[in-house]
């Protein structure tokens, strides 16, 4: 057992989103994240179709969401989808903590075009066989942290 299992938190963790987790915004809500029997300290939070949990919104999240939904309008958010990691690479109070960073999903390629005939000179069909059409496929707005192609997202 891993020791970040011994704690249960009822916001999502890095540990919960793992390389990757593919999610669709349902809620922007505002809640309570202080630890019982703490003073109330209330944070924004989005609610997922695909989570349980909810996650606390931090601002660099939120420019990131802003950035992939093309809205500053936390409204404009409602049924988009985004992709939570986890990102070692995140700190906290000047220190290396690790936590969850999103990002767009990946673009899917466009399907592959059947070629037109091939005619040679003097409107006549051509012998020669038509090359197979290449598929261009487009980088990713921003790949896998890891740069794991085994996330299909």
């Amino acid at each position: 057992m891993h020791i970040s299992q011994l704690k249960q938190s009822k916001f999502l963790t890095r540990n919960d989103v793992g390389k990757g987790m593919l999610v669709t915004i349902r809620e922007v809500f505002q809640d309570n994240v202080a630890k019982e029997g703490a003073p109330e300290e209330l944070r924004w939070c989005l609610a997922f179709d695909e989570a349980e949990k909810p996650m606390v919104l931090n601002s660099t999240n939120g420019q990131i969401i802003a950035a992939v939904t093309g809205s500053e309008e936390t409204d404009n958010w409602i049924g988009k989808k985004i992709v939570l990691y986890d990102d070692p690479n995140v700190s906290f109070g000047g220190k290396l903590v690790g936590g969850i960073r999103c990002r767009a999903p990946r673009t899917q390629p466009a399907p592959a075009t059947t070629p037109a005939p091939t005619h040679g000179m003097l409107g006549k069909p051509s012998t020669r066989q038509p090359q197979p059409a290449t598929i261009q496929t487009p980088p990713p707005a921003e790949t896998d942290p890891d740069g794991d192609p085994s996330v299909p997202f």
